[in-house]
């Protein structure tokens, strides 16, 4: 079953930021899931933050114990051991079945509990290389926004933290539900995993609004085959160039945005619509069903099929 409940850890220094987002983006909210949320951290009461400033936590680690989804949550002191308890409430909620996530440095948590080892796993691009020292079983990929490894995930720092739970939102309660809150939230609603946490240009340059209209005149055109030419044209730069460009603004490649782009417009077409698959397929730019199918099955672990019947509305 998707996931309902979901309990949050915040550790001592705990960030304001991932507070702030967590407790937003599980909200409630008219026609979504019913999500029910709790913030807990070893014992109730005041846990300080990042700022100074202490944050009333209401439940203790019993919390962890029957929540669908456990949360790691970043901290100030991850350099520090863990509390003993929250290393075993994680092992436990795994064992028992739980879905177990980290936003940004919690992962030093997760990686303390040892649920890291033998997978790939993420945390901020600044604090990565320590992770992997301490704990070298896992295979730390300093470069993604996040890293879904089914039951363990982990996401990268700060705004990352919206695109992991997106992501979880998006492959357990369908892309309309995570489509929802992103849009309530006005962020973007979906970054693949893979895409680069650091982004080359991340102050906006003059060439910034040239590509943002050729996103939305591709986005206009996922019917049709597009290439890496058709793009830099439309740019009016050459194809080298426009390929540089391209990663400096975005922290992803032309044709891994493509995919992206398609399969996206894929998941709202199967969940909102009874068009065959075939047409699906054409209307997102593959030229059948099966090559949709083999994308679809390859990137979301499941069959177009299989979605429709999962989150048709």
């Amino acid at each position: 079953m998707p996931f309902q409940s979901i309990a949050a850890y915040a550790p001592a220094g705990v960030t304001m930021l991932s507070l702030g987002l967590v407790g937003e983006l599980f909200s409630p909210r008219p026609g979504l899931p019913p999500f029910t949320f709790a913030l807990c951290s070893d014992q109730a009461g005041s846990v300080p933050t990042d700022l100074g400033l202490g944050v009333e936590v209401h439940a203790g680690l019993e919390a962890m114990a029957r929540a669908d989804l456990v949360l790691a949550l970043p901290g100030n002191e991850f350099r520090a051991d863990p509390a003993p308890g929250a290393v075993a409430a994680f092992q436990n909620a795994h064992e028992r079945g739980a879905i177990v996530a980290s936003i940004c440095v919690g992962a030093y948590l997760l990686g303390a509990a040892g649920l890291l080892d033998g997978h790939r796993a993420t945390t901020h691009w600044r604090f990565a290389a320590l992770l992997a020292q301490r704990h070298p079983q896992v295979d730390v990929d300093a470069d993604v926004l996040y890293v879904d490894e089914g039951r363990i995930l982990t996401g990268a720092g700060a705004a990352a933290g919206a695109d992991l739970l997106l992501h979880l939102v998006r492959r357990e309660h369908g892309a309309a539900a995570a489509n929802a809150i992103a849009r309530d939230m006005v962020i973007p609603p979906h970054r693949e995993g893979g895409q680069a946490q650091f982004v080359s240009s991340p102050v906006p340059g003059s060439g910034d609004d040239r590509m943002a209209k050729v996103l939305d005149w591709a986005r206009s055109r996922l019917d049709r085959k597009l290439t890496i030419d058709d793009l830099a044209g439309h740019a009016l730069m050459s194809k080298r160039t426009f390929i540089r460009s391209f990663k400096a603004s975005t922290g992803t490649t032309p044709n891994a945005w493509l995919v992206a782009e398609r399969l996206q417009r894929a998941e709202d077409l199967l969940e909102t619509t009874a068009l065959s698959i075939e047409e699906v397929a054409r209307q997102v730019g593959y030229a059948s069903a099966a090559v949709l199918r083999e994308q679809f099955t390859a990137r979301r672990g499941i069959s177009p099929q299989m979605y429709r019947r999962t989150f048709r509305s």
